[in-house]
């Protein structure tokens, strides 16, 4: 009871939150971009280091460890609305997502550290003996965990907070970033060259299990068309379907892919992707590799709706190549809140970013991830939050 009576007193803070007035203009705001819409951009941070920014507003109280999870994020949600002048992705409602599992692949990442060096991956697909360890993809739906999961979340949350049974969010392929693990960068590239059947031949097995996991989804499983979250971004956007995978987006990835060519891009990534791609309402490519030299490529995915800039690409080139058409995810560089904050510095990337998007009329988002330190320095991460809206009022008028 006493779990009960913390998450419920959290879900009511949430809830005002979540359904006052300046949070559904935000809201608004955000599907609009995605509706390449040009309005003021949607400013966000995520993947932050909590663990650096312990204070009394983020202590855990409760005593049973799903009530901890739920608590954590309520607490993070309320620190962001507390701390942050930016926007906050707040569904009004606890959602528990459709259960189901996957088999294995069959193939585990052997991780070295070098001393000084960081992370080194042993090659665990060295020859073509270990294309047969690849397991054939087995599924399974869990409607035992859905009702049980309903049941807990309802009682747990009372009359405090909507608990809504939702189908399959997005689906992501990250088929680069699983055989590095698997490989080591380099391994890879020599193959590109001496073996590229062989790269080929294992990506024919990855995607064919991919396929046959989105194939299980739609034959089994129901698809969410209200997610709100797309990694990091606002998902909020019209024109879904009501179910199945074009009520929902596709996001793709290849991070290690940073140092080939286009050429190469196409061949071993975007010919693999487009089947898959293709099956989704509409698409969001990119993370922290840079695009700019292959956004003509990408364009060739029918459904294509976003592609990410990262720290590393030019937001002038993004921006002169998608404009209205797309949508530009800018990924600023999370380095300059890892040590001490320079709002000169902040203020120079935003605008950067803003001029480029406004001169080639490009919707826009941005997006500050992967912050791996703030030195245990919360005040780094008001101080990028507050600039960077300063930037946005400024360009775009206030919010």
């Amino acid at each position: 009871m006493q779990d009960k009576q913390i998450i419920r007193e959290l879900a009511k803070r949430y809830m005002e939150l979540a359904t006052s007035e300046k949070q559904q203009k935000a809201n608004r705001r955000m599907k609009d971009t995605n509706d390449l819409k040009v309005v003021r951009p949607p400013v966000l941070m995520d993947e932050i280091p909590w663990h650096e920014l312990g204070c009394e507003d983020l202590t855990l109280l409760c005593e049973d460890g799903r009530c901890r999870s739920v608590e954590w994020a309520l607490r993070v949600a309320l620190y962001r609305k507390k701390y942050f002048k930016c926007d906050v992705i707040m569904p009004a409602e606890w959602t528990v997502r459709m259960s189901y599992s996957m088999n294995p692949l069959g193939l585990s990442a052997d991780e070295t550290r070098a001393h000084g060096k960081g992370i080194g991956y042993a090659d665990v697909m060295a020859d073509e003996s270990c294309l047969e360890k690849i397991n054939p993809p087995v599924l399974r739906a869990h409607p035992e965990n859905d009702e049980a999961g309903m049941a807990f979340f309802t009682d747990l949350f009372g009359d405090t907070m909507p608990v809504r049974l939702a189908g399959v969010d997005y689906i992501y392929s990250a088929f680069w970033d699983v055989l590095t693990r698997l490989r080591g960068v380099e391994p890879i590239f020599e193959d590109m060259y001496d073996r590229p059947e062989y790269l080929h031949a294992i990506m024919e097995k990855m995607v064919a299990r991919t396929t046959a996991q989105l194939d299980f989804i739609e034959a089994n499983l129901h698809v969410d068309p209200h997610i709100q979250n797309l990694h990091c971004t606002p998902a909020a956007v019209s024109g879904l379907a009501e179910d199945g995978l074009k009520a929902t987006w596709y996001r793709g990835m290849a991070q290690s892919f940073s140092s080939i060519s286009p050429s190469m891009f196409k061949e071993f990534e975007l010919d693999y992707i487009l089947p898959l791609a293709s099956r989704f309402g509409y698409t969001y490519y990119g993370c922290c590799e840079p695009l700019d030299d292959r956004i003509q490529l990408l364009k060739t995915i029918p459904n294509l709706r976003k592609v990410g800039c990262s720290p590393w690409a030019s937001p002038e080139r993004c921006a002169e190549q998608l404009r209205g058409d797309y949508v530009l995810s800018r990924k600023p560089n999370p380095s300059h809140v890892a040590h001490a904050t320079d709002p000169a510095l902040i203020r120079r990337e935003a605008e950067e970013s803003v001029k480029a998007a406004l001169k080639y009329g490009c919707p826009m988002d941005y997006v500050l991830k992967d912050i791996t330190t703030v030195s245990k320095k919360p005040q780094n991460l008001i101080v990028w939050a507050e600039t960077v809206s300063d930037v946005m009022d400024a360009y775009y008028g206030a919010d």
